[in-house]
């Protein structure tokens, strides 16, 4: 399979950890959340996400992703297929959550559409998608309809 090396093992204990996180940071930025502890293991049928978090009415789903060091990321088709069902069923938004464990930087998140399709029918989030992501600030400030930072530098980059 593409990608295998360097990769955190698949559905370790440092991924759940990981999952709790992020899922403990949201939640203290006023989300409501939930896990979906079954997700990757035998409830291969359900489309359901790693995370879903809600504020105000926004819904957004998220697949953890966990690494030791920022390098491009290979995602299962399947993966990425069940997070664009949720999405399209909850009318939310879907990122690729992304910790590298050791990095000072947090949570990157990596909106779908920045996903790039393999060869084999898979996806891969590269290093210019994960320059691109976007931060929990970012989502917070979305949520509560301010723009942050980030998002006003982009904005003054662009015009």
């Amino acid at each position: 399979m593409e990608g295998r090396v360097g990769k955190a093992p698949r559905r370790g204990r440092a991924g759940v950890q990981q999952e709790r996180d992020l899922a403990l940071r949201l939640w203290e930025m006023g989300f409501a959340v939930i896990r979906a502890p079954a997700s990757g293991a035998k409830a291969k049928r359900l489309l359901y996400p790693d995370l879903v978090a809600i504020r105000s009415g926004k819904i957004y789903a998220f697949e953890v992703k966990t690494r030791i060091k920022e390098e491009p990321i290979y995602i299962e088709k399947e993966q990425v297929e069940k997070l664009v069902e949720f999405i399209k069923r909850s009318g939310g938004k879907g990122y690729i959550a992304v910790k590298i464990i050791g990095s000072a930087g947090g949570w990157k998140l990596v909106p779908l559409e920045m996903l790039k399709k393999t060869k084999s029918g898979n996806y891969k989030l590269d290093d210019e998608a994960l320059s691109k992501a976007v931060s929990l600030k970012y989502l917070h400030a979305e949520v509560l309809g301010t723009k942050g930072l980030d998002q006003y530098i982009e904005e003054q980059t662009q015009s």
